[in-house]
């Protein structure tokens, strides 16, 4: 994989959550993982399936501190020894969290406010940005990997100005769209937990994430991987069809990730 950079998603819905990212350039090679939600047995295998390796995970950056995506981080601090990036508040949340407290102190590490964190020196730099989810804290990552520009933002209830901005400036953006509207007013969750999930502080529907990529849509974006689809509230097709109306004719890969399997490795 000289001179790529590569994605692939572990895992991406309410069962648990992981993505892999990696870059071999001219500055060096190296490689992070956002979010602990799947075992290390899960990571193990698909890392040798695509050619990598533990040694190819340099660091864990975390987004919020539900249990789908911090379900394995105590077994990853324990075993895998990697520095874990995390913001202050996300730090002191799990210092005392039964599933990370015991093993978070040796590799926990602080994100900068408002400046990029080098996670990697010469070779990944993170800045992460915040937004609304019912957890005590929720950010989204714009990641620099090798000068390649990478932004996720999962469980997000509404959208910011300040991700769009960032969303402006990647190559590769990797967005939730968690629900059809239709189906979550008709489906099987109780009225309580169907207005949580679209009451600004939930998760992103199919039409809201169409709007802020609509928004965000610029020349230099080359894909739009879509994550976090509900098992209940949506699918695939539906999903990618809602977005791709408003990338119709733009040059843009639009992938739906899959929830529970893990998806092909992708080259950006």
């Amino acid at each position: 994989m000289k001179g790529k950079t590569v994605f692939q998603s572990l895992s991406s819905g309410s069962c648990g959550n992981c993505y892999f990212l990696h870059s071999d350039g001219e500055n060096g090679s190296a490689g992070i993982l956002i979010d602990a939600g799947v075992s290390i047995r899960r990571i193990k295998q698909e890392l040798q399936r695509n050619g990598f390796t533990f040694d190819d995970i340099d660091a864990i950056l975390i987004t919020h501190d539900h249990m789908d995506h911090i379900h394995n981080l105590g077994p990853y601090c324990k075993r895998l020894l990697k520095p874990v990036w995390m913001t202050k508040e996300l730090r002191r949340s799990l210092a005392t969290h039964w599933m990370t407290g015991e093993y978070l102190p040796p590799v926990v590490r602080q994100l900068q406010d408002a400046d990029w964190s080098e996670i990697v020196p010469g070779i990944i730099r993170a800045k992460y940005f915040i937004v609304p989810h019912d957890a005590t804290q929720t950010v989204g990552y714009c990641i620099d990997i090798n000068g390649y520009v990478f932004v996720i933002m999962t469980d997000i209830g509404s959208m910011t100005d300040e991700a769009i901005g960032y969303a402006k400036q990647a190559s590769t953006v990797v967005i939730e769209a968690n629900y059809d509207f239709d189906m979550l007013r008709s489906g099987p969750y109780p009225v309580e937990l169907q207005d949580r999930i679209c009451g600004g502080h939930g998760h992103l529907s199919n039409e809201e994430c169409a709007d802020a990529v609509k928004f965000f849509l610029h020349q230099g974006l080359d894909n739009v991987f879509l994550c976090h689809l509900s098992e209940h509230n949506n699918t695939p097709r539906l999903a990618s069809e809602t977005v791709g109306r408003v990338l119709d004719g733009a040059h843009v890969r639009l992938i739906s990730l899959p929830r529970q399997t893990a998806s092909p490795l992708f080259i950006l």
